[in-house]
C-alpha cells in the first residue's frame, strides 16, 4: 500500500482522531476532577462560617475568569482539531499541554482571590486547632500510661539548664576563693 492509497490514509485518520478523542477525553475528565475537588474543598472551608460580601464578590470573579481560562481552552482544542481534520500534523500531546496550561491558570485565578486566602486562612486555623487537640490527648494518654510527657521532658530540661547555671556560679566563685 502507498501513502495515497485512500483506505491506509482513511486508516490513519481513524485512528489518529481516536487517539485525540481519548487524550482530549482523559485530560479533560482529569481536569474537571481536580477543579472539583478543589471546589469543594475550598467551599468546606466556609462551612462553619458566613465570609463578607466583598471576599464572596471576589471569589465569584476568581471562579469566573477560571472558567473563562477554561473556556479559552475548549476554544483552542477545537482549533487544533480543526487543524487536524485540514491535514495538519498535530500531535496528540499538545492536547494534554493545553488542559494542564489551563488548569494551572485556572487554579492560578481561584488561589489569587482574598475569599481563597480566607479559606485557606481559616482551614489552616482549623488544622492547628485539631493539631493542638491531638497533641493534647497523646500528652493525657503518656502520661495516664506513666510515660514521660514533652511537658515532662521540656521541665526536666529547664531544671537542668538551672543545674548548669548555678553549677557554673559556684565553680566561678571556688576559683575566686582558690586564688586569693
Amino acid at each position: 500500500m502507498s501513502d495515497t492509497d485512500p483506505e491506509e490514509i482513511q486508516e490513519r485518520w481513524t485512528t489518529m482522531m481516536n487517539d485525540m478523542n481519548d487524550a482530549v477525553a482523559e485530560s479533560f475528565e482529569q481536569n474537571m476532577e481536580a477543579q472539583s475537588a478543589f471546589m469543594q474543598s475550598w467551599m468546606g472551608a466556609f462551612e462553619d462560617s458566613t465570609p463578607d460580601p466583598d471576599t464572596v464578590e471576589d471569589g465569584m470573579a476568581g471562579y469566573g475568569r477560571a472558567y473563562e481560562v477554561w473556556v479559552e481552552a475548549a476554544e483552542r482544542m477545537n482549533s487544533r482539531i480543526a487543524d487536524a481534520a485540514e491535514g495538519e500534523d498535530v500531535d496528540v500531546s499538545e492536547f494534554r499541554d493545553i488542559w494542564l496550561q489551563s488548569a494551572n491558570e485556572a487554579f492560578s485565578e481561584v488561589m489569587g482571590t482574598t475569599a481563597f486566602a480566607a479559606g485557606t486562612g481559616e482551614l489552616v486555623g482549623d488544622m492547628l486547632e485539631l493539631q493542638q487537640e491531638v497533641d493534647e490527648m497523646s500528652q493525657d494518654t503518656l502520661e495516664s500510661l506513666g510515660f514521660a510527657t514533652r511537658d515532662d521532658v521540656d521541665e526536666v530540661a529547664e531544671r537542668l539548664i538551672e543545674l548548669e547555671r548555678r553549677q557554673h556560679e559556684v565553680s566561678q566563685k571556688l576559683d575566686r576563693l582558690l586564688e586569693e
